[in-house]
């Protein structure tokens, strides 16, 4: 019986990864294979910060997933797994979309995706697969905080200072006009323990603050 899967976790914990992974063990076992994502770094392509990297079909707003996999088999060509990244970013109906293709067309689905947003409450996405999925898994690869301790939430930072407000959505590591300022600020995001994200201390707030880094833990490498 197909199910529906759901890998999570924070930034850099290996998400893309394990789905690019699953992909190749499952066209190495004979499988066929969709890949889906949307709002990813390289644009119609899954790809993972290690350097791997797969063409997908984009998910916008309006994307019926369930009508698009139809036409696929529709057309002569089986689909046995469906492997979708960035699924925080998924509507909730297409969240169902992905439960429909399982229990009615018995697809296996592998989604991955982050819980939470820079203001560490669930997107809506994420909220519906904890509702609807047969299997939730949380990666175990620990993203580290800035001091040391395992890192649970992720910021966004604009010039090395935590966001609080703002749009859900905003893509990270590239930098975002002012029109208040006319600068351009940097937009990027870290993963950060609970503490620090509640004190709004990010790396490079740290960084800026003496003695700050002497909070950093050692954390012995086995």
């Amino acid at each position: 019986m197909a199910e529906l899967t759901y890998f999570y976790g924070t930034m850099n914990c290996g998400k893309s990864t394990l789905a690019l992974q699953i992909h190749h063990n499952a066209v190495t076992a004979g499988k066929h294979c969709l890949l889906f994502t949307k709002h990813d770094r390289g644009g119609g392509r899954i790809t993972s910060r290690i350097g791997l990297s797969q063409d997908a079909v984009v998910v916008t707003d309006g994307l019926d997933i369930a009508a698009h996999v139809r036409s696929v088999t529709s057309g002569g060509d089986p689909v046995d797994v469906v492997i979708c990244d960035e699924t925080q970013f998924y509507t909730p109906e297409q969240i169902e979309q992905l439960a429909w293709l399982v229990d009615e067309l018995d697809v296996e689905v592998q989604a991955f995706g982050l819980l939470t947003d820079f203001t560490s409450h669930l997107f809506a996405g994420s909220k519906r697969l904890l509702e609807l999925a047969d299997r939730r898994q949380e990666l175990q690869v620990e993203a580290r905080c800035w001091c040391g301790e395992r890192g649970t939430l992720n910021a966004r930072t604009v010039d090395g200072a935590i966001q609080r407000q703002g749009q859900q959505v905003v893509v990270g590591d590239l930098p975002q006009a002012s029109l208040e300022t006319g600068t351009v600020p940097t937009v990027a995001y870290e993963v950060l323990c609970r503490r620090h994200h509640r004190l709004g201390i990010t790396r490079a707030e740290a960084d800026r603050q003496p003695g700050r880094s002497r909070e950093r833990t050692v954390v012995p490498v086995a």
